[in-house]
């Protein structure tokens, strides 16, 4: 048990921290960080780290952006708070959703919530929304993917395809079901062509919504590149392949972009890069750069005409959130946009992503690490105890181990289970890219040593 300091000791004491062991952090005390600067946070100690996962996959911008720092100040000087419900608006919310449908000129209307879990659930009870106003009450049935993240919300979580999101919360509710990971090296067959994974991964959704019956199946949600199940890069066709089988069915594609949007696979989103078309998308995290609370639901013509139509027949339109299109944010999302045009993040991203992948793929050939994924500025090295797609049998002690060893050396990082997932600012630099993997190599073989010392890994 480690000596705590004031500030972890009042931490404990006052806080209960979102996906942490309780139990632990009550031993070990909290990492305290206490400000931040381009792509470094520093703690209380004063000691400096790369935030390899810009925070939560979010902070495109880094730490510290004026420009937005002071768009933020404006906004609470003109008009701190106030909100869109009865018919009432103001010009944040109205410019950040017409700058939102100008880089996504299929979707037709913008409704905000203040985080990802919020956008998600959302996009559900507006799926149910719109089936009721067609006519169709009986096609309310959602399809995610095992291994998927959406959130952690009763409804979100339920998509969610990972099983800590569910144990002892009850969930999934009824309604929700899962398909098939297209993690080709992990799930492809002996001999298998990607193509043919891919093909198989549609016939799986196919088959799926067979046996449900096509009439109660209303849409099928997912994440370009699927990022808290450890940033799985689907083959190329999966898509396209998918978008057949969900047009053959009537079934609404749902675009989860909270991770990907806004340049992080090197355009503007990951459904561009991976030809996933779309009917609406969840859009937060890189909207506002992490510097303000904020998530949008974009939607097409169809949803949006549906919804407008119904709630004229109702009254109006029983949905929506006290902070949802909250002016700071919106002013700060407005900021953050224009930011990412003029300094032409998506062309750094570009720019840089050769130089990123090329150093996660230096490590291919390390007997700790079975699989190298990369897109844009998002990857990931998957740890394994033989070099193949055998998973450990006690699943995340060598990944997390990695990540002190990481954290030792100046690098913040995340381990997913055992892939040590890559989600840097989108403003770092060549030299900033070698600073955060110049410990790699001595952070893998120190945890090498470690994990064949304690019998995880062969060799």
């Amino acid at each position: 048990m480690n000596q705590l300091t004031n500030t972890q000791t009042r931490d404990v004491e006052a806080l209960l921290h979102p996906y942490t062991n309780a139990r632990q952090v009550r031993l070990d005390g909290a990492h305290v960080i206490e400000r931040g600067e381009g792509v470094r946070v520093f703690d209380q100690a004063g000691k400096g780290y790369i935030e390899g996962m810009a925070g939560l996959w979010c902070c495109g911008l880094g730490f510290g952006d004026a420009e937005v720092a002071d768009a933020a100040r404006e906004q609470y000087g003109k008009l701190p708070y106030y909100h869109l419900f009865g018919g009432r608006s103001h010009e944040p919310a109205i410019e950040l959703a017409e700058k939102i449908k100008d880089l996504a000129p299929d979707m037709a209307r913008v409704i905000y919530q203040s985080s990802g879990s919020e956008a998600n659930d959302t996009q559900i009870k507006l799926v149910w929304y719109m089936n009721n106003a067609l006519g169709r009450p009986e096609k309310k049935k959602i399809i995610s993917r095992k291994k998927a993240y959406h959130g952690v919300t009763i409804v979100s979580a339920s998509l969610t395809g990972l099983p800590y999101n569910h144990r002892d919360f009850d969930l999934p509710v009824d309604g929700i079901k899962h398909t098939s990971t297209p993690h080709f090296w992990r799930e492809g067959k002996p001999g298998e062509t990607e193509a043919e994974f891919a093909k198989r991964m549609a016939e799986d959704l196919e088959a799926l919504i067979i046996a449900e019956g096509p009439e109660t199946v209303a849409a099928f949600i997912a994440e370009p590149v699927m990022g808290a199940g450890g940033v799985i890069i689907p083959p190329a066709g999966y898509f396209p392949a998918i978008a057949a089988v969900c047009k053959k069915y009537d079934v609404h594609m749902i675009a989860d972009e909270v991770i990907t949007g806004f340049g992080r696979t090197g355009e503007w989103f990951g459904s561009d890069t991976l030809e996933m078309p779309r009917n609406s998308m969840s859009l937060a995290k890189q909207l506002t750069a992490g510097y303000a609370p904020l998530s949008a639901v974009a939607m097409d013509s169809r949803m949006a005409e549906a919804i407008e139509s119904n709630s004229g027949t109702i009254g109006t339109f029983g949905h929506g959130f006290t902070y949802g299109g909250h002016p700071v944010s919106c002013a700060v999302g407005a900021k953050v946009l224009d930011i990412y045009r003029e300094r032409d993040i998506v062309g750094q991203v570009k720019k840089i992503a050769p130089l990123f992948a090329t150093k996660l793929n230096a490590y291919k050939d390390h007997p700790l690490v079975g699989e190298v994924r990369a897109l844009g500025l998002v990857g990931a090295l998957e740890l394994t105890p033989d070099g193949t797609a055998t998973p450990f049998e006690q699943p995340g002690k060598v990944g997390a181990k990695l990540g002190t060893e990481l954290l030792a050396r100046g690098v913040i990082l995340r381990s997913i289970g055992d892939s040590m997932a890559f989600c840097p600012p989108m403003i770092i630099t060549e030299a900033e890219i070698e600073e955060m993997f110049a410990p790699m190599e001595e952070a893998l073989d120190a945890t090498y040593a470690w994990g064949k010392a304690e019998g995880f890994v062969k060799g």
